[in-house]
């Protein structure tokens, strides 16, 4: 049976899609339609290969040991590389700062890029979140909006490979699957791209890192088999059906079922509404 942290150090927010972590700086940067979501850039590739090289050399070697990371199922990539190579959207839970640096390593050597809160693209980190991938959301600018959903479309239908984070923000260590913004499947449909759903579970840590580093859980990434649009369906349905499905599939993913959350998120999703966890048996 999957690990449980269960933990209550964390401050979770009542909306389930709300952020927590304060971002120390803010650099002012607006994100307007001039604004380069997909940098294409000389200098901008030139730093994005040596960070590439520092990524694999130093990055995945400390995120396994630190994390205890283990990934499985690598081989639903390797077995649908040529559905893959056209572009895909993957998707997970979204658990600890570093988990991005999983999802890379289990993409490679596909480069990635992933959806990301446009305030971190403002902060102290702004720097790194770039060079591995990231793309700011535009939380402030109408036309910003629109030159990054080109952006995205363009990277997708030139064979990209991009990340989202479906429950919009990053709660630490914690096991349900909460519910999934519709973005994942907009994007999936307009640009007819498959979902790659991974999902985040936990392994209890020994007594090392517990009482030495204080490590709450150790990480594994599982990595499940693609799910394409279903073009039977009118749009919207096969929007609901495709999200519902990716939502399905987290959840079997990290070994959860009866899941508390329902897939799509709405307004009212509030985390003391739910009922507790529950796991698979034969996980």
């Amino acid at each position: 049976m999957p690990f449980d942290p269960q933990t209550t150090r964390y401050p979770y927010t009542e909306r389930t899609d709300q952020h927590y972590l304060v971002v120390k700086k803010n650099d002012g940067k607006r994100f307007d339609k001039s604004y380069p979501y997909i940098d294409r850039s000389f200098w901008f590739r030139f730093k994005q290969f040596w960070t590439r090289i520092l990524l694999v050399t130093i990055a995945f070697p400390v995120a396994k040991a630190r994390l205890g990371l283990k990934v499985k199922g690598k081989k639903n990539i390797r077995a649908n590389k040529a559905l893959l190579k056209d572009g895909v959207i993957s998707c997970a839970n979204h658990v600890h700062l570093w988990d991005y640096i999983a999802v890379m390593y289990a993409a490679f050597p596909r480069r990635t890029n992933v959806l990301v809160w446009a305030t971190n693209v403002r902060g102290e980190n702004k720097k790194l979140i770039r060079m591995t991938g990231g793309i700011p959301i535009p939380d402030d600018d109408t036309g910003g909006t629109l030159a990054y959903y080109r952006a995205v479309r363009k990277l997708l239908n030139d064979g990209g490979w991009l990340h989202i984070y479906a429950e919009g923000s990053m709660w630490e260590y914690y096991a349900p699957i909460r519910p999934f913004k519709r973005g994942i499947a907009l994007f999936a449909d307009q640009c007819d791209k498959p979902i790659l759903p991974m999902a985040f579970s936990y392994r209890k840590p020994g007594w090392i890192r517990r009482k030495i580093f204080h490590q709450i859980a150790l990480l594994t990434l599982t990595v499940g088999e693609p799910l394409t649009v279903d073009r039977s369906l009118p749009k919207r349905e096969r929007e609901d059906d495709l999200l519902k499905r990716c939502h399905e599939a987290v959840c079997r993913l990290a070994g959860i079922r009866n899941n508390p959350y329902s897939p799509v998120f709405r307004d009212d999703k509030r985390i003391d509404s739910y009922p507790p966890l529950e796991f698979a048996e034969n996980k």
